[in-house]
């Protein structure tokens, strides 16, 4: 490998460490101990000890190592990760069942937003609690402290992480060697701890605990919380450099970690309050406790840019109403900004900390939305191995039924915990669902509705044949999502100004499935009579469709273009509940509020607003 490209991997290693592996990353604060200290505790005798480090070493190498960075990740969308960008490629290919397997996916989507709520709190939480272990006066101050820390952290979002992401990967690397060095400084106190990586101890600890071993994998999933953020980041860092990352330093650390905790509790079954703080030594607790918050906040905060750049996509793809996007830096792609977003996770933030109060009690509701994310992922990455990379039935059965077996086995033990809390992530990703999919259906049977009422192209040529209108000098942009057909806010204008431009372009703006489109493949430009051209521009579902930009490319293909010279046209539509949308009533005024409560479209389009005009129809359904 060539310096330069050596030197390129290395910056996306560092950056991968700081912003793809907070999440499970920060795990050891408070997995090993929700498995002995927990709601469904059990006793920390050393077979149990043992047991539950075997099955915390095998979930980490069998659910993270082999299914996602060997597996899954070779399902990417043109190099974008993620579940949407894997229902994507499931719409694309899928033979039959499609419509099935794309609600299955954007519920798990859906999931995703009621894990970016409990993140942070659990995170930060258990990390503040690391104050009590020293003294017991500091207990009334770490819920307050707790809340302080995570609104300072959404009221700064909207600065983006530009500023603030190159020192997340240090930090991060410096948390990884600390939590290492902890953990190896214990296990030299019982080197036989390291048997646990005998997969004998996990299949001992089942059969000696029958149903009840299932119980525990409840709490042995916080372990492995973060791998689908490790799917999700791929586009921002690429496959080579989050395995590096991963089989260099995070997984080494990681066991290195969890292995000392077992030592700990071996030696001394008091630990099992706080194994991970009674790690460290008397005169470094308050330095851990600074440590884990900063760390805590860095996976935080990934979690939250996640849910943001979730939003976007699901907007680019017509799954939610237009958002008030912000895009916080030039040079990044990808780093978003979404107001409401940000508000809503705020407020469930911490109303979570202040209802749940402990980070065990956010333990139980923690879990639920990650396993049945996990189970959905491998059905999907079964179609697209299936259909996509050409895998024999029996190859794609065997390898996703493994898999599979692992991940219900995962959500079963979470099942138990709905009554705990479990219910709260179900109940986010039921609300996101219905939004998503009555807002798909309700924008589609709409546009059918438009299209119906469209006027034929050639009819409205005749028409200009018939009655030339006057023409005035400039360019009129027409923007339709249909790429057919007169645009009913064209002959709007038409019937009561009497006028048009010298030139009018026909824009239609395309979201394609693929993640980025693209300067030569962005517009398709079709002349048509009476100076007007029909145009079509393209992008993909990670960019923004930023109008003005793409339509400075039309000079090549021989339309004079002068951007001061612009008008853009667009309609502002008002829906009327009088009929039947094609929905059940409920949902068709579901839809109806979204609708007038989306963001205006010149900012989604990032059009000038002084050179917009907005024409207003009335559509009665």
């Amino acid at each position: 490998m060539a310096p330069r490209a050596r030197s390129r991997v290395s910056f996306l290693v560092v950056g991968a460490l700081g912003v793809v592996f907070g999440d499970i990353g920060t795990s050891p604060l408070y997995a090993l101990r929700e498995c002995f200290a927990g709601t469904h505790a059990i006793e920390p005798t050393r077979a149990n000890i043992l047991g539950v480090l075997s099955l915390i070493v095998w979930s980490l190498v069998v659910t993270v190592s082999i299914k996602y960075l060997l597996f899954v990740m070779r399902a990417d969308n043109a190099g974008e990760g993620g579940i949407l960008a894997l229902v994507a490629l499931v719409r694309r290919r899928a033979p039959v069942g499609r419509g099935t397997l794309v609600a299955l996916g954007l519920f798990g989507a859906a999931l995703l937003y009621g894990d970016g709520m409990i993140t942070p709190a659990i995170s930060v939480l258990s990390a503040v609690e690391g104050l009590s272990v020293a003294t017991h006066a500091f207990e009334p101050i770490v819920v307050p402290l707790t809340v302080a820390i995570l609104a300072a952290l959404f009221l700064v979002q909207h600065r983006g992480t530009s500023r603030v992401g190159s020192i997340f990967g240090p930090i991060m690397i410096g948390w990884f060697v600390v939590i290492a060095a902890l953990g190896v400084a214990a296990v030299r106190r019982d080197p036989a701890v390291i048997a646990a990586i005998n997969p004998a101890y996990a299949v001992r600890f089942f059969a000696d605990h029958g149903v009840g071993g299932v119980v525990t994998l409840g709490a042995v999933v916080l372990a492995i919380t973060g791998a689908e953020a490790l799917y999700a980041d791929m586009g921002h860092f690429g496959k080579q450099p989050i395995r590096i990352a991963w089989f260099a330093l995070v997984l080494p650390a990681l066991l290195l970690n969890y292995f000392g905790q077992g030592a700990r509790l071996l030696a001394d079954a008091s630990a099992r309050a706080n194994p991970f703080y009674r790690l460290a030594p008397d005169w470094a607790l308050y330095p851990m406790v600074a440590l884990s918050t900063v760390a805590t906040v860095i996976a935080s905060q990934a979690i939250i840019s996640g849910a943001f750049s979730l939003t976007q996509q699901a907007v680019q793809l017509g799954y939610a109403p237009r958002f008030d996007i912000r895009h916080t830096s030039a040079q990044e792609k990808g780093q978003v900004y979404v107001p409401e977003i940000n508000a809503l996770l705020l407020v469930a933030t911490v109303g979570l900390v202040f209802g749940f109060r402990s980070s065990t009690n956010l333990a139980a509701a923690y879990g639920m939305a990650v396993t049945a994310t996990m189970v959905i992922t491998t059905v999907l990455a079964y179609v697209v191995a299936r259909h996509m990379w050409g895998w024999p039935a029996w190859k794609a059965l065997v390898v996703t039924g493994a898999f599979l077996i692992v991940d219900v086995a995962f959500f079963a033990a979470n099942v138990l915990k709905i009554q705990h809390g479990g219910w709260f992530p179900l109940l986010v990703a039921a609300a996101v669902y219905l939004v998503m999919s009555t807002w798909n259906t309700g924008r589609r049977l709409v546009l059918d509705r438009l299209h119906r009422d469209q006027l034929p192209l050639r009819s409205f040529f005749d028409r200009l044949t018939a009655e030339p209108p006057a023409r005035v000098s400039g360019t009129a942009v027409f923007m339709t999502a249909r790429g057919d057909g007169a645009p009913p806010i064209l002959v709007h204008h038409l019937r009561h100004t009497k006028a048009l431009h010298e030139r009018v372009m026909l824009l239609t703006v395309t979201i394609v499935e693929t993640p980025q489109v693209s300067d030569a493949e962005r517009l398709e430009v079709t002349p048509l009579p009476h100076g007007f051209w029909r145009v079509v521009a393209r992008f993909g579902f990670m960019q923004p469709p930023d109008v003005p930009a793409a339509l400075a490319g039309v000079g090549a293909h021989g339309i004079p273009w002068r951007d001061a010279d612009v008008t853009y046209f667009l309609a502002h539509l008002t829906l009327f509940a009088t009929d039947r949308i094609g929905m059940s009533a409920w949902r068709d005024k579901l839809f109806i509020f979204l609708s007038r409560n989306a963001r205006r479209a010149t900012n989604f389009f990032c059009l000038p607003p002084d050179r917009v005009v907005e024409i207003g129809i009335q559509l009665r359904i």
